[in-house]
């Protein structure tokens, strides 16, 4: 993309798994300002599980041990906030080293575990040793680790089909989104005159909200404010 459109300034919103497939959100210019709200969005995936055998990478492109134990067709499908431990083979940092760069070297390192929340897990379908699911899931989730803990299962297939509003059917190689209308999941304020040239300076502004919303003129956007005090305080400005 930085050849294509010759901007330096690209980067993405949330990572693939180098066996998946599907969307990635790429950031240009201004945009990487806002990227932790677009990696905060909900993400959604179709995986195809294989069952009866366990990966040393939760992939197919780890070392695979065949062990007929089949979960239960009636094994539970947890969903809401969980507790999960990234696999070892995952982009995370433990004492400043990414953990797969670590466990190619042959080293047994945990990550911590933390908390994550699985909005959805659904089975779209079983046969053999085979099963599907679709899964909508918050930022950080390791769907890779929720196969495998179904129980003797890994990820054969994984796609994203969906982060927040955008889906993968609308995704176009280079097509480019302006930033105003890619923010529109969040709430708009709009602002006239003194208030829309304090908010381009960074200076707050009157106005209540629940959460962080776009601050926008006639012009288009201002910037990201967040409530503080009866007050919209930007916190992301796209004027300067």
């Amino acid at each position: 993309m930085r050849r294509e459109l010759g901007i330096k300034r690209v980067g993405h919103a949330g990572t693939l798994d180098p066996f998946a497939t599907g969307l990635l959100i790429v950031l240009v210019g201004r945009a990487t300002r806002a990227q932790r709200f677009f990696m905060d969005l909900p993400k959604t995936y179709v995986t195809v599980a294989r069952l009866g055998a366990t990966s040393t990478t939760g992939d197919p492109e780890g070392e695979i041990t065949e062990t007929g134990r089949v979960p239960p067709p009636d094994a539970p499908l947890p969903t809401g906030e969980i507790r999960q431990r990234p696999p070892a083979f995952s982009a995370i940092k433990v004492g400043g080293e990414r953990l797969y760069k670590r466990a190619r070297r042959g080293e047994e390192v945990e990550a911590p575990e933390r908390t994550v929340t699985v909005h959805r897990f659904q089975q779209l379908w079983r046969e053999d040793d085979r099963a599907a699911y679709e899964i909508e899931c918050g930022s950080g989730t390791y769907v890779r680790s929720l196969v495998a803990d179904l129980g003797d299962a890994y990820c054969l297939e994984l796609r994203r089909t969906a982060i927040g509003p955008f889906r993968v059917e609308d995704a176009a190689d280079g097509d480019v989104i302006p930033l105003g209308d890619a923010l529109a999941f969040l709430p708009e304020r709009r602002l006239e005159g003194d208030a829309a040239r304090a908010a381009s300076h960074g200076r707050a502004v009157p106005g209540e909200a629940d959460g962080v919303v776009r601050l926008v003129d006639a012009d288009g956007l201002i910037a990201l404010a967040e409530p503080r005090d009866a007050q919209l305080k930007p916190i992301v400005g796209f004027r300067a």
